[in-house]
């Protein structure tokens, strides 16, 4: 009997919602049913509570009925299709009679009741002349009462409760579930930066539209890895034979940053009104290699180097200057030290310098617009942090982004970059020579590089989508590796494709900065940024993009840190621009992989070549110089302990092996790098 009654009570459950989803009968299709919705407003705007509405059906006469909730909102459910009369009915307002048709969709209707005008109140008999001490009132004229109302009715702006300060709304000492396992209504403090803080701009530090954001980051970098160094005439081994010394390198970086912002505005949607900016940060940076000469130019300083550095990264105040609409549409200024990031993914410049720059949204922010003027600082060396320094530098940006173009998702922009460095003497701060560039005819010269550019970043589809192209035109007064003045004709191109399967991304770039085939007939053709900061072909997990590869047997490099290009520079902080280069293809190859959300993995190869090797056998008199760099294959994670970017954790291994070309320059051995960086922020 027990087996039976579970086998009935198995059934039962199986077959009820079954029936009742009306879906396991052959060709038998779902009832369709519509529904009304919307609000009954009084014509101040306020909704009207109690309404009567009924609706009648024109084809079958059936009557539902209902009334609005306290905020006027009616609904009516389970409706099939069709026309139907509206009544809308309510004391102190005119009747709304209409005849809506119901779809297989919700409708939703708004309407306004019409207040019904109060009739005039009878005027009241003159009372009789009163004594002037201790009489009695008269009893009201006979009739009075009837007509005077029976309850006194608040009027309806009076039903609602202003709130003078709707920032500070005090919530409820609630718990939902007993134990507390969960806390619906969570009050701030000033050290959490994920609940209401007033230090977070969550809620006015004065007045009602004046805000205060505190930022704090902790960045801390450290890295081991293996590079080819000259040994020098001053080697820390007295015994070292070969050109290539000991290739091991320890660096540890740690940056300290405050960034306080005080706004004027309102809500997210509009632009603030006004704000001030103040970012000081501080730099402590320690450097351990094998050999001298490399972290200064006096052998004696050794082979380690402990250096500090404070600088002001950002100062500047910003005022909207007109509304172009009533979309959010704005024209803004800023004005003093200010962080931009001029094209997608840092091609070009990235870098945080003094600078006016007037911007703005146009057509409901499908289009955006900045014009930007800078007068670049000199770097410190061992920080790369701003040093309070002229450089005798000046770049003027122009650029126009359209979102949505074409297709929705994909973004497109136009951009136009000049460049005007011109000719001085300096030394960085560990007395290497900077500018002019030590090879070649090192002599003060000026350069004048124009920027045409068109990119574009988003998806068509399924389909991610990075691109770029630059146009660089200008001339050189006198370029050391040329040694005569150079017009300048170089372009960069670079795509990215990636697919998102699930949980993994997968990802293919190519990346070509064009080269110079002939350093001494006087055009530059080897492509060169003004101060990049290239995310792309595996970035931080790339050894090509990540670590920067001096050209041993000159004072050069070949590859700065964060850039892609063997722009042959000195410096990419303090140097000038070098379109005598070889120019390189990057070949790229990646799988991000989402392996929990808090973790994700990042697989990376890179195959490199250089587009021309001319200016290397120029420099390093030798030849020939084959095309192959090498292969830069890349593993990494990212870890965000709080799923926020409160707390980031990254960590890298790459190995790079030389191709016949590196091999020409440096060596057979294959190099490698060990890199993590920690990022906390408040």
């Amino acid at each position: 009997m027990k087996v039976a009654a579970l086998a009935w009570l198995c059934a039962i459950t199986v077959l009820v919602p079954a029936f009742a989803q009306g879906q396991r009968l052959p060709r038998q299709t779902p009832a369709r049913t519509t529904a009304l919705q919307g609000i009954i407003r009084d014509p101040s705007g306020l909704g009207l509570g109690g309404a009567a509405v009924t609706l009648r059906s024109l084809e079958n006469e059936q009557t539902v009925s209902t009334a609005t909730s306290g905020d006027g909102v009616l609904r009516l459910l389970n409706l099939p299709p069709g026309r139907y009369a509206l009544q809308v009915s309510l004391d102190g307002f005119q009747r709304i009679d209409q005849t809506v048709v119901i779809s297989t969709d919700t409708l939703a209707l708004e309407l306004t009741m019409t207040r019904v005008p109060a009739p005039p109140r009878p005027s009241l008999p003159e009372p009789p002349p009163q004594p002037p001490y201790r009489t009695l009132p008269s009893p009201p004229p006979e009739g009075l009462l009837d007509v005077l109302p029976s309850q006194i009715i608040a009027p309806r702006e009076r039903v609602f409760t202003a709130v003078p300060n709707r920032w500070k709304i005090d919530w409820p000492d609630y718990q939902r579930y007993r134990p507390r396992d969960e806390a619906p209504y969570v009050k701030g403090h000033w050290y959490d930066p994920f609940n209401r803080n007033k230090l977070k701009g969550d809620y006015p530090i004065f007045g009602q539209r004046t805000f205060l954001n505190l930022n704090l980051v902790s960045d801390t970098a450290v890295t081991g890895r293996k590079l080819p160094i000259p040994s020098g005439v001053g080697s820390d081994d007295p015994d070292s034979a070969d050109f290539l010394g000991r290739m091991g390198q320890f660096a540890y970086s740690q940056n300290f940053s405050f960034s306080a912002t005080l706004f004027h505005g309102d809500t997210a949607y509009r632009p603030v009104d006004w704000q001030i900016k103040f970012t000081p940060e501080v730099n402590v940076n320690y450097v351990k290699v094998r050999e001298n000469g490399i972290v200064n130019r006096d052998v004696r300083a050794g082979t380690a180097r402990l250096d500090a550095h404070a600088s002001l990264q950002e100062a500047f105040v910003e005022a909207k200057l007109a509304d172009l609409g009533k979309s959010f549409d704005f024209v803004s200024a800023r004005a003093g030290i200010q962080t931009f990031h001029s094209v997608f993914r840092g091609f070009v410049f990235f870098d945080q310098e003094p600078g006016l720059r007037l911007f703005g949204t146009l057509d409901s922010n499908r289009y955006q617009f900045n014009a930007a003027y800078f007068s670049m600082l000199e770097k410190d060396t061992n920080s790369g942090l701003n040093s309070m320094e002229y450089r005798n530098q000046q770049v003027l940006i122009g650029n126009l982004y359209r979102q949505d173009f074409l297709k929705p998702g994909y973004n497109i922009q136009v951009s136009f970059h000049y460049d005007k460095d011109d000719a001085t003497l300096h030394y960085d701060t560990n007395d290497f020579l900077v500018r002019p560039a030590a090879v070649g005819l090192a002599r003060p010269h000026k350069v004048r590089a124009y920027y045409y550019g068109l990119t574009g970043d988003g998806h068509i589809g399924r389909l991610n989508l990075t691109h770029a192209f630059y146009q660089v035109l200008g001339y050189d007064s006198k370029n050391p590796i040329a040694g005569k003045r150079t017009d300048i004709n170089a372009q960069m191109a670079a795509a990215e494709l990636s697919w998102d399967r699930d949980w993994i991304r997968f990802r293919g770039s190519i990346f070509w900065a064009s080269g110079d085939d002939n350093p001494r007939d006087g055009t530059a053709r080897g492509f060169d940024a003004i101060l990049d900061n290239s995310n792309f072909a595996g970035g931080f997990f790339s050894f090509w993009n990540r670590e920067g590869i001096r050209l041993t047997g000159s004072a050069v490099g070949l590859v700065s840190v964060g850039s892609l290009i063997p722009s042959l520079r000195s410096s990419k902080t303090q140097g000038q621009a070098n379109f005598v280069n070889p120019g390189i293809f990057v070949y790229n190859g990646a799988v991000d992989v989402e392996i929990t959300p808090k973790l994700r993995g990042v697989l990376n190869v890179n195959v490199i070549r250089f587009d021309q090797v001319e200016p290397l056998e120029l420099i390093l008199f030798q030849a020939p110089i084959h095309k192959g760099v090498g292969v830069d294959p890349g593993l990494g994670v990212t870890y965000r302990p709080p799923l926020t970017e409160n707390m980031v954790i990254t960590g890298a291994f790459n190995a790079f092996s030389p191709a016949e070309g590196f091999r020409d320059i440096f060596t057979d051995k294959t190099l490698f790098s060990i890199a993590a960086n920690v990022r906390f922020r408040f």
